[in-house]
Parts: structure tokens; sequence; C-alpha cells
């Protein structure tokens, strides 16, 4: 029998990515891209019966940090649990190359810090088989992998490599550096980075406390940098930052932009302390984009948030001086002396001197976890509440939590994104058409917070599950998360569902599309520890034409690649 394809994804509801209405039809895949999509299409020689299923375009997620793992591993998971096909790391200015070999540690005590990436989780499993970044990138094209990866050039290991010591104490760069800062970022480009990352924000800070070497860069450096990469021809800038004085440092970013004409994106979330600063940041990026410049900002699809528990990196009362008698122990006997009364009686009347940080001690916005965690919480849920209609303390009800489930219970604790006590401004964040889906930090911030399913919480919250105000839809999530995150790194040649496109795409039975708990696994290097979650309802995901996933787990194909740099746009589109 005659089967023109190499696959056909038969019979689904498919959302091509570009926003307009879905329509069923098969999808055909021919080497790697898409070949045709439309009803009655001829015989694969593999295919997938996606009656009753939707079919949508592979997600990309622009901001991960697997820059360590991806060089010790093959799955990027959790992204590739939830419809994941491209992922961008190299994000806030951290990574591993280029790098000294006396650096090593200088690199991995920072992205520990930052990224809250163990120390010997990372000496373990970094090869350091590399020292320049187009040696880092050339050892990871060896590799394969269950995505695709784009790799940014991190703007603190690049200011250690050129300025040493110097670059670590936060030195002004001299033009002998910036210059040769620039050869290096233009060299990086051309040999295959997707942009340059770097951070300007005081909560990155290296694992003995200093700030990160980036923090205070002057813009004649940033410039210079932009610059070097605008001589390549392409890549992109990716920034994260306080804003401290937001007037003055978004005017210094518009004209980094300005001068090199290259494309930038910045986070951009709601702060507790300035709870409308994201208008008004948003109002600066409608301005620059009516000027003709590509600006872009970040934000993320619930709060940015931590999660608390015994098995974690922190919890309510890591700070006290009787907890920390015994908190190198394993998790059971910590449970079993948590539950003795005397000991509980000793840990609770001996609480921190001095001042502790704000969220260790609020109550009010601490919600225990029973399950999936509530990611739009009402402040009946929180721990003073049961406190007071329980007639207890707070630091009862929070310690009754923590030992229940073995010690394996959580508490989950937004931080960013929800000043007002819902998700409405990060909603707003998303329908701005400046705006586009990323800040998941997949790879990172292992004991503390599992935000690598933010595609998933855009599929099921946003589209189907909320109740607290109005949705989003789904026909313009795929295409927030394919086609727009794609575009904004210069992936053109994904994120659509049309022929000549990259065959990357999710088969979902949406219905049953939901998120599982998070969960600690003990898998990384020297038996480290990390926070994962899972999700059901992916009943494929397919990479170049291939099957990676089915029901949730790995098929063995990897058939992802280093990406060298953007792609461009079939020809069939770009001529359309």
């Amino acid at each position: 029998m005659d089967r023109p394809y190499d696959l056909v994804v038969r019979g689904g509801l498919v959302y091509d990515g570009q926003g307009g209405e879905p329509f069923e039809a098969d999808v055909a895949v021919r080497s790697g891209r898409i070949a045709a999509v439309g009803k009655g299409l001829g015989a694969g020689a593999e295919e997938i019966d996606a009656r009753g299923r939707i079919v949508g375009p592979g997600f990309v997620d622009i901001h991960t940090h697997y820059d360590g793992q991806a060089t010790w591993e093959s799955r990027m998971q959790p992204s590739s649990w939830h419809g994941v096909t491209t992922v961008v790391m190299g994000n806030c200015g951290v990574g591993f190359a280029p790098c000294r070999p006396d650096d090593h540690h200088r690199l991995v005590r920072l992205m520990e810090g930052v990224e809250d990436i163990p120390f010997p989780v990372l000496s373990e499993g970094l090869p350091w088989n590399w020292e320049s970044y187009p040696d880092y990138l050339d050892k990871l094209a060896e590799r394969r992998f269950d995505v695709d990866i784009g790799s940014q050039l991190p703007h603190a290991a690049l200011r250690v490599y050129v300025m040493g010591q110097r670059g670590v104490d936060r030195e002004p760069a001299t033009e002998a550096d910036i210059a040769a800062m620039a050869s290096l970022a233009r060299e990086a480009m051309e040999a295959g980075a997707i942009g340059f990352g770097t951070s300007r924000t005081l909560n990155h800070r290296s694992s003995d406390g200093s700030p990160i070497a980036t923090l205070a860069a002057h813009e004649d450096e940033l410039t210079g940098i932009a610059l070097g990469i605008a001589k390549a021809g392409r890549g992109v800038l990716q920034v994260v930052s306080d804003f401290g004085d937001e007037d003055a440092e978004f005017a210094m970013l518009r004209r980094v932009v300005e001068r090199s004409g290259r494309p930038m994106s910045f986070s951009l979330v709601q702060s507790p302390l300035r709870p409308s600063n994201y208008r008004t940041l948003l109002d600066k990026v409608e301005d620059a984009v009516a000027a003709g410049l590509r600006i872009k900002a970040q934000v993320a699809a619930r709060p940015v948030g931590v999660l608390f528990g015994l098995e974690l990196t922190l919890n309510p009362f890591s700070p006290y001086p009787v907890y920390k008698e015994i908190a190198g122990r394993p998790l059971a006997e910590r449970v079993a002396l948590m539950k003795d009364p005397q000991f509980r009686e000793r840990l609770l009347s001996h609480p921190p001197e001095g001042r502790v940080r704000g969220r260790m001690r609020d109550w009010t916005n601490m919600h225990p976890v029973a399950g999936l965690p509530d990611y739009e919480p009402t402040p009946e849920t929180s721990i003073a509440a049961v406190a007071e209609r329980t007639g207890r303390a707070p630091e009862d009800v929070c310690l009754d939590h923590l030992v229940s489930n073995d010690g394996h219970a959580m508490i989950y604790v937004p931080v960013l994104n929800y000043s007002e006590g819902s998700l409405e401004p990060a909603r707003a964040m998303m329908r701005h058409k400046d705006c586009v889906p990323g800040l998941s930090d997949g790879g990172a911030h292992v004991g503390t917070i599992c935000d690598g399913s933010f595609p998933t919480t855009l599929l099921t919250y946003w589209t189907r599950d909320r109740t607290r105000g109005p949705r989003l839809p789904l026909a313009d999530v795929f295409r927030l998360q394919a086609r727009e995150t794609a575009r904004a790194v210069g992936l053109n040649d994904r994120g659509v569902l049309a022929p000549g496109y990259r065959a990357d795409l999710n088969v979902i039975d949406y219905e049953r599309l939901a998120l599982h708990a998070p969960q600690v696994v003990y898998d990384l290097p020297a038996g480290g520890k990390r926070l994962l979650q899972r999700a059901s309802g992916y009943s494929a995901t397919v990479v170049a034409g291939e099957v990676t996933y089915r029901n949730g787990e790995a098929t063995g194909a990897l058939p992802g690649r280093l990406l060298r740099g953007a792609q461009a746009a079939p020809m069939a589109a770009a001529a359309g």
C-alpha cells in the first residue's frame, strides 16, 4: 500500500497556532515537516487517531535553565511532560560558558544561589568538556534530546571570563573589557547562540550571598555587547531587572535596542512592593513598539510562587534555632522529632531572633497543599484563616500540616503576580499585545519552585477551569505559547500547523487534561532532589515528526537537537 507520509494525525480538532477558529482535519508529516493539513489525506507509515482530541502546535518555552541538565540528561523534564517541544535556556545571565577551568566553582556557586540547583548536583553532573561558548554548543550538538534546545550566551559567565575577579566584584568594565565581550558575543551568535541574557536584580545572588556580577553593569557595557551581537546579524537580548528607577532603567534598555537594532524581552511581573508598576512598564513598551522597536515583556501564567516543605529547600521553621539542630537529619527522623510533644514545645518556644524575611512568617499568605496547589487561592484557605477558625496558633497549624503525609506535605506561597489576591493582573498581561508567556524557569529552583508546568496551567485553568474571573480563548493560548513565543526569539519555522513548518505538535484529550500534584524525586546527579510536576491528557507529543511521549510516557525517541541560532520561516509562509 502506498503510504505517502511518515505520520498522519487523523481526524482531530486542529488549533493551528495562528489564533483562528479550530477545524477538523488530518495533519500529515513528511521528513520532520508538516506536509499537509486537510481532510482525507493519504496514509502514513504511522498514524495517530485524534478523533475527539485537540491537535495543536508544540509549545515553545523561551525562559528555562536547562544549561546544566542538557549536558548530562536527554529529557528536559518537566517541560517535555507539558507539551513543550522547544526550550530556550541561558536566561537571566547565568550559565556555564564561556568558562576557564579555574572558574568552574565560581559559576557553579552562582547557579546554586540564583537558580537553587545544589552544588553537589552541578559538580558531579557537569562534564566541563568545554571552555569557550562555541565549544559548549559543539558539545550540546553531539547530544540528542526529547525537545529542541536553544541556548543564550549568559552575561555573568561572559563577564567573569573577560574580567576575572574584577567582573565578580562588579567593577566597571573598561573599553578593552567591553571590546573583548563584544567580540565574544559576536562569536557566540555566529556559532549558533539564540541570544544573550543578563540580570539586573538583587534577587540573583551567589550561594555566598554576593550579588550577581552583572547587577550594575553600565549602559556602555550592555550597548557594547549588543553592538557586537548586531555585527553577527542575529540574536535576541533577554533581561531581568528590578526596575528600581523605572523611568531611567527602561530608558536605558530602550537606548540599547535603538542603537543595536536587536530585539529585547524582559521579565514582567506584578510586585507586591509596587503593584501598579506592570501597567506603567507596559505603557513604555507600547511607546517603544510604536516607535518601531522590537521589545516584548515575558509574563507568567500564574503567581510566581514558592513551595515550602520539610523535604524542600525551605520551610517556615528553617530559621528557628531548634530546627537548625535537626535540619541535616533524614526526613523520617525529623518528622518523628517534630511530632514529639517535648521537642515541639521547645521548637515553638524559641522563635528566631531578629528580622526574618516576611514570607517566612506571613501566615496569611501561606496555603496548605493537599494534592494540587490552588494557584488562585483565597484568604480563607490560608494558615492564618485555618488557625482563626480552629482557635489555634498559626505555628501549630503549620507544624501539623508539615509533618502530615510522612513529612511530604507542602505549603504554597504566591509571591509575585498576586498583590491583589487574584490573577486579574496576570490575565491583563497575558492579553496585552506586546507580551508573551515565559518565566517558567524549567530546570531551575529545584527545591523551591515548580513552574515548568506553566503551559498546562494555560490550557487547563485559563481556558477551562477558572471560576474567579474571565478565562482566555483556547485559540489564543495556542497562538501565544507556540507561534508568538517562537517568533519572539527568532524561531520562525515552528509554532504553526501549516505546510512547511516543523512537525512539532500535541494531541490532547482536553477533557482529561490535568496537572498532577508536585512531588520530590531524587534523580539528579549525586542523588540530588528536585520538584517535578506531571500532567495527564497529553495523548501524544511529536517532535520533528517523531512521537516522543504517549499518554505522558516517554517512547524512547530523541529527535531533539541543538538549535543553531534563528530559524527562517518556511518559504510558503514567508511568501504569504
